[in-house]
């Protein structure tokens, strides 16, 4: 019966000794002690993506800076190309403009030439019309028919602007004047063409033939 009763004690004090810390455990008040360890835990986790947003607002701006510079050397590239471009281009004009001068120049010397060259062979028998003109002659028609043909030629040598030297009575001119002889004549000055062997026509102002001439002293 003892041993009964000793066993029974011993369970309820076993018992007692267990639930007595479960109740501690459960009447225990919450302090904050307990709570704040979690604090810093939250804390970094709310910095976090703090930290990630300015990290990736400055990267942007990085990028954008950088976009900036790249689009900037690439206008400066193409804005030296261009003028690189047009300084080709206004020297091709130049040389271009250079070479029609030329080329114009060059025609106008060579047609005048050829025009040249040819009057000279009409002037030789424009001046055996002339002489036939002064030559005495019988026969008025005949005469009538030399006269028209002269006309018609000196017309047609003018349309061309053929112009005959201003010769007799002028002060004589070297440039256009070949004077063969001089004759002590009272009736003009001195250095004034007296007389005309043959005459002289320019081109506007180019010298065809210079006048044969006299010049009194």
């Amino acid at each position: 019966m003892r041993q009964m009763e000793n066993e029974k004690k011993r369970t309820f004090y076993n018992q007692d000794e267990t639930e007595q810390p479960q109740k501690q455990t459960d009447d225990q008040p919450v302090t904050d002690s307990d709570s704040k360890p979690e604090q810093p835990e939250a804390a970094a986790q709310t910095d976090a993506p703090d930290e990630t947003k300015a990290a990736a607002k400055e990267e942007k701006e990085k990028d954008k800076k950088k976009k900036k510079k790249d689009c900037k050397a690439q206008l400066e590239e193409k804005e030296q190309e261009l003028a690189d471009q047009k300084d080709q281009y206004l020297r091709l004009m130049a040389e271009y403009q250079n070479y029609r001068n030329r080329t114009t120049e060059e025609k106008k010397k060579i047609y005048g030439d050829a025009k040249v060259d040819c009057v000279k062979e009409i002037l030789v028998v424009l001046d055996s019309f002339e002489r036939a003109m002064e030559a005495a002659c019988a026969d008025e028609t005949y005469k009538k028919g030399i006269e028209m043909t002269f006309g018609q030629m000196t017309k047609a040598l003018e349309k061309m602007g053929i112009t005959e030297v201003p010769a007799l009575g002028t002060a004589f001119d070297p440039n256009v004047h070949n004077a063969i002889k001089q004759v002590d004549d009272s009736e003009y000055e001195s250095d004034v063409v007296c007389q005309v062997f043959q005459k002289g026509y320019v081109l506007g102002d180019r010298l065809i033939r210079p006048a044969m001439v006299a010049v009194a002293v």
